[in-house]
This record gives structure tokens, sequence and C-alpha cells, in this order.
């Protein structure tokens, strides 16, 4: 099953983050021609913990894995696929949202790191709908509520069973004393346009919105008897294939499972490899480069299925990043390091740029680009380490520009005769990996003065040495061999030392230089005052209204505004 509980050597249990569609308890997945359907049928006792039951399609982290994984194969083993259809399996209810008992049990970290993943999966919905020509349509039979429906709103069209009983609501203010915790208030103002004073009503009534107010209003794009319902679907995913962008012919690329061993000591994978120390409180992430260059051709890349490079380090860098998140709550700092040929990551970035049209090379691109983005959203601090025998070059590079911190070492250590570690920057550092503001990682480093990201484009393809990649602001120091070591070790211990909320506080406010856009807003903002919320007592205290969610019990509120 999506996220069962692992045991590693010594006893400790984790989550996993890896499944398939043979193992789904929630999700089926049907494809048929160019449209496929995503049916949610929660299993009521495939919880990842004990203590509740997941009625009424009310899910949890384990549910939210499968529909990301199956998010995540429509667009890399499904060419064809142009329509996703989401729908419910159960008679009259569509889905009630996060399960309440689940959250009313669940430790604070827990709650976050969930509200975290199940944005980052519907931001990846929109994004298949704007990237990858996959556009989704939710058909609501029954109640959308809470989570249930921020899931629909994620989607490009939302179809509502006009019988008197469907209906759309967003219940957390009034029933839970919490917020929508995956982008519900913002998407219905910023992405469905609903009035602000039509918002503050729906948002803080239990029972939700039916039937033409739901249409009137702009929850929902159009509603229909039962009678006419299927046959409004297929209207609608008829036109919505027509329309699509996608050109995706010929085989996909089968995701096989990741190659991974897990134990106390870290995770190995084939390119990406992970090294704890709990006593310092770090992870130390080193990627591989590729042991050659990049394919001849399209079908070079084809053959090498999901070993290749760009692939497979994105999918072992996603999976690792995802683990540290949820398993390892006391992990102060990730520490990225690389080692292998530069030019050979050099020569995947430019087959990566010289076949963008190709709908599978756009996926590739596309899914680093939201690896990395989950990199940006992580409440770890990030410290990249450019050393002798380095490669980050390109893409690789991001993981330098994405850091709270860099160090570089100028020139080699005494006894090391790995070569001097340098800098390269590709086309690939220049657009394709937009952060969740739209900027990229240089164009939000260099807000003071535009010309200096023309400075640095200008050296595409050049090895930069520590000297010149500091002078050209593309790391932050760069440090000779003499102060390595005890630079490096102060740095580690202080920030390893300094309290982990009010550093989340200040990595989370310093990373997103420039503007907002409805994604940012939903990570900053939102998740922001998520945060705070759950930790009320108004919320989660043993009378608060999670607590006393379905008990009989009013809560009790501490009245006073903060």
């Amino acid at each position: 099953m999506a996220g069962e509980d692992r045991v590693l050597a010594g006893g400790a249990k984790y989550i996993d983050f890896q499944t398939d569609p043979s193992r789904y308890r929630h999700w089926k997945l049907a494809v048929e021609g160019d449209t496929a359907t995503l049916t949610m049928d929660v299993d009521e006792d495939g919880g990842l913990f004990e203590g509740y039951q997941l009625k009424l399609n009310s899910y949890d982290l384990g549910v939210d894995i499968e529909l990301a994984d199956a998010v995540q194969r429509l667009r890399f083993e499904h060419p064809q696929v142009k329509v996703v259809v989401i729908r419910s399996a159960k008679n009259r209810v569509f889905c009630a949202g996060a399960n309440i008992r689940m959250l009313a049990g669940s430790t604070h970290a827990h709650k976050v790191n969930f509200c975290k993943f199940t944005n980052e999966t519907r931001n990846g919905l929109e994004d298949s709908s704007e990237n990858s020509g996959q556009r989704y349509i939710t058909v609501v039979n029954g109640t959308a509520a809470g989570g249930g429906y921020e899931l629909a709103l994620a989607t490009d069209h939302i179809i509502l069973a006009d019988d008197g009983a469907a209906a759309v609501a967003l219940p957390e203010v009034p029933l839970l004393a919490v917020l929508p915790g995956t982008g519900g208030l913002t998407r219905v103002v910023d992405k469905r346009k609903v009035r602000r004073d039509h918002a503050d009503f729906f948002c803080t009534i239990e029972e939700g919105i039916k039937g033409k107010r739901a249409v009137a209003w702009r929850l929902v794009d159009e509603i229909a008897p039962n009678s006419k319902l299927e046959g409004k679907i297929a209207e609608r995913a008829k036109a919505f294939a027509a329309a699509s962008k996608r050109n995706g012919n010929g085989q996909g690329i089968a995701l096989a499972p990741l190659d991974r061993t897990i134990d106390e000591n870290g995770v190995r994978y084939g390119f990406v490899s992970v090294d704890l120390d709990r006593a310092a409180r770090m992870a130390t992430i080193s990627i591989k480069a590729p042991e050659s260059a990049a394919p001849a051709d399209i079908d070079g890349m084809i053959a090498q299925g999901a070993s290749f490079w760009p692939l497979q380090v994105a999918r072992e860098l996603d999976d690792a990043i995802l683990h540290l998140r949820i398993n390892e709550l006391e992990i102060a700092l990730l520490v990225f390091k690389s080692h292998g040929d530069p030019a050979n990551v050099l020569s995947h970035d430019a087959f990566l740029d010289a076949n963008k049209a190709h709908w599978l090379v756009n996926e590739v691109r596309q899914f680093f680009k939201r690896v990395l983005k989950r990199i940006d959203v992580t409440s770890r601090t990030l410290v990249t380490l450019v050393e002798p025998g380095s490669c980050f070059a390109g893409t690789l590079a991001e993981l330098v520009f994405a850091a709270d911190r860099s160090y570089m070492l100028i020139g080699s250590r005494q006894g090391d005769n790995r070569p001097p570690p340098s800098l390269r920057l590709s086309a690939m550092n220049f657009g394709p990996y937009p952060m969740s503001h739209g900027l990229t990682r240089l164009a939000s480093r260099f807000q003071a003065d535009p010309s200096d990201l023309d400075r640095a484009e200008a050296t595409i393809g050049t090895a930069l040495d520590a000297e010149e990649a500091e002078e050209l602001g593309l790391v932050t120091f760069a440090l000779d061999d003499i102060d390595w070591d005890d630079e490096i070790r102060v740095f580690l211990e202080e920030r390893a030392s300094f309290s982990p909320d009010s550093l989340t506080g200040m990595e989370a406010n310093l990373r997103f230089v420039g503007p907002e856009t409805m994604e940012s807003k939903i990570f900053a903002r939102l998740t922001a005052w998520q945060n705070w919320i759950f930790q009320r007592p108004n919320a989660v205290g043993e009378e608060g209204a999670l607590r006393r969610y379905g008990s009989g019990q009013k809560p009790k509120f501490d009245m006073t505004r903060v």
C-alpha cells in the first residue's frame, strides 16, 4: 500500500512514498483512449495509523501518496491521455476531505508535512494541465467538503450533480477552528475569482452551497441532473481533448520501482545517496554525474527508460527529500554535494534543451522543475558545498542557487588529486526551472541589478573557479584550503544550534524574493497561517474544535483576537 509503514533494522518505522497501481488501496486508474479516469474509493480500514477510519472518502497521507503517483504515471506512461476525470465510487459523496480524527491525533509536524505534500500534489494537477496538456475534470456526485472540494479546485473544470443534495463546502472555520489547508481560500478567490463577500459567506457555513447558486458564485463550472451527468462528462472530456496541446506520440516510459536501500545511516540509490549524522542533525545528499554523455537521439533516451539520468536523478532526489521531511524530523540541515564529470551533466542539459519540444523530454524537464520546487519549500537549512571533483553544472547548479548558503573551495586541497571545483552554467539555469513565484533562482537572486543576470548568462559553458563564481554572485563564499574546514564546521554547528521554528520562518521569508503568484501564496501565506493555527488551543487543545469534533460537546474558545 502507498505510504505503508516500513521497518528499519533497528526497529524504527518510516512512511514510504513509493507505490504503484498494483498496490493502490484507495484509487482506481483506468485509461481508455485519450481519457483516463481516477476513481476515489477510499478503503476505510486502510489508514496509515491506528485510531481512525477513512469514512466517506476522507483521506490521510497514504491516500494522497497514491494520487500523486497516479498523476505522475499519467504524465510519463500514458502519452495519449489528454483528459483525466476525477470522480468518486461512493454513493452520494465525493470526498469528505482530510480525516478529522487523523488530524486530531497527529503530531504537529505530521499535520504540517501532510498539508505541504497535499499542496504539492494539487499544484501538480495544475502543472500537468498547464505544461503537459492533460486537463482535469472533477465530477462532484455528492458532498465535496474541505479537502475534497480543494481537490476539485485544483482541476480545470468542476461538474456538480444537480440532485438537491450534492454540494461543495469549506467548513473548516465553523467546524474545526482551522483553515482549508491545501490552498482552498486562495484558489477560491485567486483562481475561480469568487467575490470576496461571497467567499466570506461560503467559508463560514457548514452545509455548503449547491445547484444554481454554486454556478452563479463561480464555485463550480456547471451542474447536470443525474440523468444527464454521464453525457455531460463525455461531452466535456471530448471538448477538452480536442483543445489539448499534448502531442504525445509513441510509447511512454514505465516508472519502474527505484533501486533503493534504507537503513539507520541513510538512503542509497543509483545516483543519489543520503548520509545521516544525527548527532550533528545533518543529512548529506550526494549526487553522482552520469558516467557517459547523453544519448544521441530520442530513441536512445526511450531505450534507457527510467534510467535516463535526468529522470532517474529527479526521482531519487524527490524520494530522498520526502523521506527526510516526514521520517527524519530532527535533521536540521541538508548539505548538497556532487561528484563526477560535469561535461556529462552538461551533455544531458544540451539534450534536454535541444529536444524540449518532444513530449517526453518536456515531462522530464517539468519533473525536475517540480523536484527543485519541493526542495525550495522544505523546512530545513539548505547548504551546498562545491568541492574538488564536484559536478555542479547546469541543472545540478540549481542546487547551489536554491541553497540558503553555498561555499566553494578555492583551488585544490593538499593531498587531493581530484580536479579543482568549478561551476558551469547552461541554458537550463535561465528559464526551464522557475520557482513557485515564477522567477528562476538566478533572476530572484539578482533582483537588485538585472545586469548581474546578464553577466552570469554570458558565462554559459565556461568553467568558473571559486573566485570567479563569488565575484559573479553565484556562491556565498569562496574559501581557501586553510579556512575551509573551520569555516564550514562553525557554520554547521551554529546553524544546528538555532531554534528550528525561527529558522523555518526566516528561511521561508528569504527564499522567495520577488513577486507573488497563486502558488507562492498557497505555500507562504496560507501554510504559514495554518501552521500557526494548528498549534493554537482553540483548534488542538483538549477543549478545542479538532479534539471535540464528533463528540457532541461544543469546543471552548479563548476569545482573545490576536
